[in-house]
This record gives C-alpha cells, structure tokens and sequence, in this order.
C-alpha cells in the first residue's frame, strides 16, 4: 500500500499525534505534505524535517483542501475539533472541522484518479455519543461509509480508539504539575474508566486498519483502561514530593462526557475491559 515514490498527506500534521506520523513516514523515506491551520507550528515543523512540504490553512475551506490535496497518493486526515467540553459551546467550530473539513476532503477525493487511501483517525465517543464532539466524529464516520459505496478504486478507512498517553490537552500533564507542586489535583469522577495507550500504539494502529481492514466501518483495537483513582493513585506515588499529601478536588463529569466509555457495540466497554494495574500505570506515565 506504502510506496517511497508516492507523496502523501497529512492533515493536522503540527499535532500529538500528527508529528509522531510525520516522524515516522520520513524515516521510512516516504513523500509528506502537512496542511494545519497554526503557521508558526508549521514553520517549527519544516525546520525539524526539511523535505516535508507544507500547506497554510484550514481544512473547512475547500480551496485549501484543494491545494493540499494536488499531486497526493494518500491522505492520513489526523485534523479535528478534539476538545470535548469545548465543543459543547463551540458547537460551530468544532462541526466545521470535524465535518465540513473532511467532507471538503471526501469531495475533492471524488475529483482525483491518483488517490489511494483515506484513513481517519476517530474516537471511542463516537460509539456512545454524549456531545457534540462524539456525534461529528460519528457523522464523519458515516460519511467514509457512503463515500466508499461511490468510489469504489480508493480506500476509505477509519481507526476508532481512546485516549492517547500525554496527547494534546491530556489530564496527565496537568495532574503532573499539580501533583509536583503539592497542589489540589481537580478530577471530574475517581470512578471514570477510559480507554488509554501509547502515541506509538496508536500510529501501529493506523497502519494495521489501513493493510487489514476490509471495509469504512470503524477498526476497533482491543484496548485495556484504566479506572482513573488508579491513575491518580500511580501518578501520586511517582510525582507527590515525599512530604505531599494527595489532595483531591471531584468536580463531576462534564458536558459531553460519559462515566464510561464504548469502542463499539460487540466490545466491552471501559469498565468491563480489562485494565491496567496500579503497578503498570507508575511504569508508563
């Protein structure tokens, strides 16, 4: 599927886990393009691999996705609205990336005979929908199936996971600054499970659904969770100053959030998977 003569793009390639992709493909010796909307990320981006090319601008404008898309093999759409209780109000906003943004991508595709592959990241809270954030991802999710049934000669594929260790805006480095500082560590539920692994896991993934899956419905991984006391209490024992004392702060679930979260209809969800143990939690964090 991969070809060093092909040229391939990656939309939100700045990102957590746009950059890890864009690190990868390059040791591997593949062609990159990256469209994001932050210039500066783009510029710092370029200078630490000075082959890619790069492309200003934001994907809910078709002119952009256009551009972006000329002369491309495959597309790795990684961009989105990914902020769950912002979404909720910034409905707008994150409908215009996570959906007018990718149907904008899914069109053009429509217009092009070189295209290989489309594979797109999405999330476990487009299986039990809560928000607004987990219904866009579920409605680009759908829009892959019916694009697939037109263009039969490109592959559309999606990736459903959890969350991403350390990403953009994870809880982790906040609890970690808190928890250095001896400060009160601000949880929504103690009793939360969620679905939890590596950036290097994830990218795995991604090339697994893309040489595996055999249709647009969502690829689900068999993930573990974690119960997040226990992840409080492992970044507690590995972070806490020696003479600190745990304080806690549970401020309930927030909008557009659910206590636990599903990968699909046929898994278990994160309470009824299996999950980390406290001791392997202090290992990876």
């Amino acid at each position: 599927m991969m070809d060093t003569n092909k040229k391939y793009l990656i939309t939100g390639g700045t990102g957590f886990l746009g950059k890890t992709l864009v690190k990868k493909l390059i040791n591997e010796g593949h062609q990159v393009r990256v469209v994001a909307r932050d210039e500066a990320k783009l510029v710092y981006l370029k200078e630490d691999f000075p082959s890619i090319e790069i492309v200003s601008g934001d994907i809910s404008n078709k002119y952009t996705v256009m551009k972006a898309m000329n002369g491309i093999n495959g597309i790795f759409h990684l961009a989105a609205f990914k902020y769950v209780d912002l979404a909720e109000t910034e409905s707008i906003n994150c409908v215009k990336s996570n959906i007018i943004g990718s149907l904008n991508i899914l069109e053009e595709s429509i217009n092009r005979d070189d295209i290989d592959f489309i594979i797109a990241t999405s999330t476990d809270k487009a299986a039990k929908i809560a928000g607004v954030y987990g219904a866009s991802k579920f409605l680009m999710e759908k829009m892959f199936e019916d694009y697939q049934s037109s263009k039969q000669n490109i592959k559309y594929r999606i990736v459903r996971y959890g969350n991403v260790l350390y990403s953009t805006g994870s809880v982790l480095y906040k609890w970690k600054n808190l928890l250095k500082q001896n400060k009160p560590v601000i949880v929504t539920d103690l009793n939360c499970t969620r679905f939890y692994w590596s950036v290097d896991e994830a990218i795995d993934l991604i090339f697994e659904c893309l040489n595996n899956a055999d249709s647009p419905i969502p690829y689900v991984p068999k993930m573990k969770s974690i119960l997040l006391s226990d992840l409080l209490k492992a970044m507690s024992i590995k972070y806490l100053p020696e003479n600190g004392t745990l304080k806690i702060k549970e401020i309930g679930l927030r909008k557009g959030e659910n206590l636990h979260e599903n990968l699909s209809k046929g898994h278990k969800n994160s309470y009824e998977s299996e999950k980390y143990t406290i001791k392997e939690i202090t290992s990876f964090i």
